[in-house]
């Protein structure tokens, strides 16, 4: 767990996050100076594994419900087809609003206007763990041979890569691109920045 210093009138917030949003949670906290709340997070992994998602937060909820006054689940439904929502109703705990996060990163109001059906999204997290997290599960590194084929399974119904990103980093929207073009798409750069995701921890008291 990664405790802030001081509180807010002693009240401790506890942040039960997706670890993919780690890096984010913190710059927002820090950022404005958000520092009752405390972060705690699952396996990133989990991005992956949508199944894992409900039962990893039920676990860690009743690990962490007697040692702080709130806890918030940043995690939006992220593929568990609305159990998660079910189950953060069900222990009484709050959670982030949307689908998933590049949702709520792009403003869930505004996402949900564009229905892209045709766009593979990408975060700065999964920019930096590209190969980790789509190339080498989807097994383009273990069949370099079947790459034409496996990019026409996986993505011949895309049209593009949208890159959505947190911070305005050169080397990141190089990378980017360098993933589109791997995956044969045409790519699109938006700077989001924090999205729904700060308005959510800044509401927290």
């Amino acid at each position: 767990m990664i405790p802030n210093t001081s509180s807010n009138n002693g009240e401790r917030v506890l942040l039960l996050a997706c670890g993919a949003l780690a890096r984010e949670i913190l710059a927002v906290t820090e950022a404005n100076g958000l520092d009752h709340l405390d972060l705690q997070c699952l396996p990133a992994i989990y991005h992956n594994h949508p199944e894992k998602i409900e039962p990893a937060v039920r676990e860690a909820v009743g690990k962490y419900q007697d040692s702080h006054t709130k806890i918030f689940v940043v995690y939006a439904d992220c593929g568990t087809g609305g159990l998660l929502q079910a189950t953060c109703a069900e222990l009484g705990v709050d959670m982030l609003d949307g689908p998933h996060c590049y949702s709520f990163f792009e403003g869930n109001a505004a996402f949900a206007a564009k229905e892209e059906m045709t766009a593979f999204y990408l975060t700065d997290f999964l920019v930096r763990q590209f190969d980790a997290f789509v190339w080498e599960p989807l097994g383009f590194a273990k069949y370099p041979h079947r790459a034409d084929t496996l990019r026409d399974m996986y993505f011949g119904h895309y049209t593009k890569l949208v890159y959505q990103a947190q911070i305005d980093d050169p080397e990141l929207t190089a990378k980017a691109k360098d993933c589109a073009a791997r995956l044969g798409l045409a790519f699109e750069r938006r700077f989001t920045g924090y999205g729904d995701l700060s308005v959510a921890l800044n509401e927290l008291s």
